[in-house]
């Protein structure tokens, strides 16, 4: 937790001083650049980190210290690709694939003569080095990243350059603001995307295998007072003014009382099943009559789609309706495929020759309605329990 904190004091003190380092360090480190090797590259400051570059990975670097009195020193990082991309631009495309391990005494010599340029440039940006000894413990240092590449826009190459320097030696200029440039009133009517959950309930899988259009299903945990709002990952609760004119009497609660009757114990298993809205937009005035715990009529809600879902999934989708004291969903599609087949067209066979014996056509006969009957029975009992994935708990 200690680390957290100070990563997180680090990263807004930094985000405070960066307009300083951006209008400071690239001018600097850009001329020094086309001084020594013309103007051939072009470099962009990319990145400021403290004491942890996260940028530099695991990548092969040329390293150049040079020492700032006894006990402070600078550091630049050049990556192979940046070596490469160098030398090939300096001294010619080489036959061979470039290897920073092998890199010869005068390729060597370049890339250190041009981190000592860069040092003299910018040694007049640190401020002299205190007298009191330091501990290295407390050696805190900043990282400037930089990207190299090519002035000719046809070259896609590009590398980093790395440039540490100790914290203490450096003053930045810290952005501090004169007074707020906006207010409360400036945004009232700003809109944001929003969720909106209904509720939840238990459901066995007898019974959603069974749900039907015009079916409604009533979320035991809602209230019909409020809903739950979640802005960004924040809920809120949401107190509303209910809409009556969706308000249902219990007895025509839109189909037959679901069975109990369960033929085994897989149907008898419970899932949770959740509802919510289509994502709507909530402006940015009545989330903050939401926080401070005034009553919202977002009437347009009523309007909307309500999704029913288990374990996440989609399986059914209507609209929100009130049944008694509670909130619920009257369906009006299902999302989970065809529960019956649709009947198959009649069709008309053609009369035999003549002189050809006639049999009987089994369509035509009782023994085949029965046969179909039981088929289409047994397709109505089917039902795909891999469409769920239950947990030990619920077993």
């Amino acid at each position: 937790m200690k680390e957290e904190l100070q990563n997180s004091i680090s990263t807004n003190q930094l985000c405070k001083e960066y307009n300083w380092y951006q209008n400071t360090f690239p001018k600097i480190v850009q001329e020094s650049c086309n001084e020594f090797f013309n103007p051939n590259f072009r470099m962009e400051l990319i990145g400021i980190s403290k004491n942890i570059n996260c940028l530099l990975g695991d990548e092969s670097c040329f390293v150049t210290k040079i020492k700032i009195g006894k006990d402070y020193e600078m550091f630049f990082r050049l990556t192979s690709k940046t070596i490469d991309l160098i030398l090939s631009k300096i001294l010619g495309q080489s036959k061979m694939k470039f290897n920073i391990n092998k890199i010869s005494e005068l390729e060597a010599k370049i890339i250190t003569s041009f981190n000592d340029y860069l040092f003299e440039h910018l040694k007049g940006l640190l401020s002299p080095p205190p007298q009191n000894e330091l501990k290295r413990n407390n050696f805190d240092v900043i990282h400037l990243t930089f990207i190299i590449k090519e002035t000719e826009e046809y070259n896609n190459k590009t590398g980093k350059v790395f440039i540490t320097m100790p914290a203490v030696l450096l003053n930045p200029e810290v952005v501090v603001s004169q007074q707020d440039k906006f207010s409360e009133e400036d945004f009232p009517n700003t809109e944001t995307m929003a969720q909106v959950f209904v509720g939840k309930t238990k459901f066995s899988l007898f019974d959603i295998k069974n749900l039907e259009n015009d079916d409604v299903v009533v979320f035991e945990d809602s209230n019909i007072e409020n809903l739950q709002l979640a802005v960004n990952g924040k809920a809120f609760q949401v107190k509303l003014n209910p809409n009556m004119d969706i308000l249902i009497p219990a007895e025509e609660d839109g189909g037959e009382e679901m069975s109990s009757n369960t033929p085994n114990i897989w149907d008898s298993l419970e899932v949770e099943m959740t509802a919510e809205f289509d994502a709507v937009k909530i402006s940015l005035g009545e989330l903050k009559s939401i926080e401070n715990g005034l009553v919202v009529d977002l009437t347009s809600l009523y309007e909307n789609n309500v999704t029913l879902k288990v374990e996440g999934n989609p399986i059914a989708s209507g609209n929100l309706v009130i049944v008694n004291d509670r909130y619920g969903v009257k369906i009006n599609q299902i999302l989970t495929g065809d529960k019956k087949s649709a009947p198959a067209a009649p069709v008309e066979s053609a009369p035999p020759p003549e002189g050809e014996e006639q049999y009987n056509n089994p369509q035509n006969s009782e023994e085949y309605d029965e046969n179909e009957e039981e088929e289409n029975n047994s397709e109505d009992e089917e039902f795909d329990y891999s469409d769920f994935e239950l947990e030990d708990e619920n077993i």
